[in-house]
Protein backbone atom coordinates (compact mmCIF):
# COMPACT_ATOMS: atom_id res chain seq x y z
CA UNK A 1 0.00 0.00 0.00
CA UNK A 2 0.80 3.64 -0.31
CA UNK A 3 -0.12 6.44 1.79
CA UNK A 4 -2.98 8.50 0.40
CA UNK A 5 -1.86 11.52 2.37
CA UNK A 6 1.21 13.35 0.41
CA UNK A 7 4.01 14.69 1.83
CA UNK A 8 3.49 17.81 -0.25
CA UNK A 9 -0.19 18.49 1.35
CA UNK A 10 0.92 18.47 4.85
CA UNK A 11 2.00 21.43 6.55
CA UNK A 12 3.55 22.08 10.19
CA UNK A 13 0.73 22.85 12.44
CA UNK A 14 -1.61 21.41 10.27
CA UNK A 15 -4.52 19.89 12.70
CA UNK A 16 -5.98 16.17 11.86
CA UNK A 17 -9.50 16.55 12.74
CA UNK A 18 -10.33 14.33 16.59
CA UNK A 19 -11.70 10.92 15.40
CA UNK A 20 -13.79 8.73 18.47
CA UNK A 21 -13.44 5.42 19.22
CA UNK A 22 -16.23 3.83 21.30
CA UNK A 23 -15.24 1.09 23.61
CA UNK A 24 -17.00 -1.35 25.51
CA UNK A 25 -16.42 -4.58 27.79
CA UNK A 26 -16.88 -6.63 24.85
CA UNK A 27 -14.03 -5.12 23.25
CA UNK A 28 -11.69 -5.35 26.40
CA UNK A 29 -12.66 -8.92 26.39
CA UNK A 30 -11.51 -9.23 22.77
CA UNK A 31 -8.16 -7.46 23.08
CA UNK A 32 -7.95 -9.84 26.50
CA UNK A 33 -7.55 -13.04 24.07
CA UNK A 34 -5.72 -11.20 21.66
CA UNK A 35 -3.14 -10.26 23.54
CA UNK A 36 -2.78 -12.57 26.44
CA UNK A 37 -3.64 -9.98 29.44
CA UNK A 38 -6.17 -11.61 31.22
CA UNK A 39 -5.78 -9.14 34.21
CA UNK A 40 -9.37 -8.82 35.61
CA UNK A 41 -8.89 -5.11 36.01
CA UNK A 42 -9.72 -5.17 32.60
CA UNK A 43 -13.02 -7.27 32.34
CA UNK A 44 -14.52 -7.83 36.48
CA UNK A 45 -16.20 -4.88 38.03
CA UNK A 46 -15.76 -6.64 41.36
CA UNK A 47 -12.04 -7.03 41.49
CA UNK A 48 -11.62 -3.70 39.79
CA UNK A 49 -13.06 -1.65 42.52
CA UNK A 50 -11.70 -4.11 45.21
CA UNK A 51 -8.36 -3.14 44.01
CA UNK A 52 -9.44 0.76 44.03
CA UNK A 53 -10.23 1.38 40.67
CA UNK A 54 -13.63 3.22 40.07
CA UNK A 55 -14.26 0.58 37.52
CA UNK A 56 -13.01 -2.27 34.97
CA UNK A 57 -10.36 0.48 32.35
CA UNK A 58 -9.07 -0.19 29.43
CA UNK A 59 -5.81 -1.92 29.27
CA UNK A 60 -2.76 0.41 28.25
CA UNK A 61 -2.00 -0.94 24.97
CA UNK A 62 -5.64 -1.40 23.60
CA UNK A 63 -5.53 2.85 24.51
CA UNK A 64 -1.76 2.95 23.18
CA UNK A 65 -3.42 1.01 19.42
CA UNK A 66 -6.31 3.30 19.04
CA UNK A 67 -4.16 6.19 19.01
CA UNK A 68 -2.04 3.98 16.44
CA UNK A 69 -4.90 3.35 14.51
CA UNK A 70 -5.71 6.71 14.30
CA UNK A 71 -2.63 7.27 12.77
CA UNK A 72 -2.80 4.42 10.25
CA UNK A 73 -6.24 5.20 9.11
CA UNK A 74 -5.25 8.77 8.29
CA UNK A 75 -2.40 7.96 6.49
CA UNK A 76 -4.79 5.09 4.49
CA UNK A 77 -1.48 2.75 4.76
CA UNK A 78 -0.52 0.91 8.13
CA UNK A 79 3.29 0.63 6.50
CA UNK A 80 3.83 4.26 6.62
CA UNK A 81 3.99 4.50 10.14
CA UNK A 82 7.96 4.31 11.07
CA UNK A 83 8.04 5.36 14.41
CA UNK A 84 5.32 5.59 17.85
CA UNK A 85 5.51 5.94 21.19
CA UNK A 86 3.57 7.60 24.37
CA UNK A 87 3.30 7.79 27.97
CA UNK A 88 0.34 6.58 29.69
CA UNK A 89 -1.42 9.21 31.33
CA UNK A 90 -4.62 8.32 32.98
CA UNK A 91 -6.70 5.69 33.02
CA UNK A 92 -10.15 4.65 30.18
CA UNK A 93 -12.65 3.61 32.74
CA UNK A 94 -14.90 1.55 30.91
CA UNK A 95 -18.56 1.69 32.73
CA UNK A 96 -20.98 -1.72 31.98
CA UNK A 97 -23.60 -0.05 29.53
CA UNK A 98 -24.78 0.58 26.67
CA UNK A 99 -22.77 3.93 26.11
CA UNK A 100 -19.22 2.14 27.70
CA UNK A 101 -16.61 4.96 27.05
CA UNK A 102 -15.06 6.93 24.30
CA UNK A 103 -11.29 7.57 23.22
CA UNK A 104 -11.07 10.68 21.25
CA UNK A 105 -7.95 10.97 19.46
CA UNK A 106 -7.26 13.95 17.28
CA UNK A 107 -2.88 15.30 15.73
CA UNK A 108 -1.63 18.21 14.53
CA UNK A 109 1.47 17.57 12.14
CA UNK A 110 4.59 18.64 14.23
CA UNK A 111 7.40 18.51 12.07
CA UNK A 112 8.16 17.77 8.42
CA UNK A 113 11.84 16.22 7.96
CA UNK A 114 13.83 14.55 4.52
CA UNK A 115 12.86 11.79 2.98
CA UNK A 116 9.16 12.26 3.25
CA UNK A 117 9.07 11.80 7.24
CA UNK A 118 6.05 13.59 9.18
CA UNK A 119 6.04 13.82 13.30
CA UNK A 120 2.74 13.94 14.31
CA UNK A 121 1.67 14.96 17.95
CA UNK A 122 -0.97 12.89 19.14
CA UNK A 123 -3.43 13.86 22.33
CA UNK A 124 -5.81 11.07 23.52
CA UNK A 125 -8.66 11.58 25.66
CA UNK A 126 -11.39 9.88 27.50
CA UNK A 127 -14.36 12.27 29.47
CA UNK A 128 -12.26 14.97 30.88
CA UNK A 129 -8.96 12.84 31.39
CA UNK A 130 -6.14 13.21 28.82
CA UNK A 131 -5.05 8.77 28.99
CA UNK A 132 -1.75 9.84 26.60
CA UNK A 133 0.67 11.89 26.54
CA UNK A 134 4.41 12.73 25.02
CA UNK A 135 2.35 10.68 21.91
CA UNK A 136 3.77 11.49 18.72
CA UNK A 137 4.01 8.89 15.35
CA UNK A 138 6.63 9.57 12.56
CA UNK A 139 5.16 8.33 9.64
CA UNK A 140 6.69 8.10 5.67
CA UNK A 141 4.38 10.01 3.03
CA UNK A 142 4.17 9.55 -0.57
Amino acid sequence: MTATVKYDEVEVGQDIPAVDYPVHRVDLVMYAGASGDFNPIHWNERYAKAVGLPDVIAHGMFTMAQAGRFVTDWTGDPGALVDYGVRFSSMVVVPDNDAGAVITVSGVVEEKRDENLVVLALTARSGDSRVLSRARATVRLA
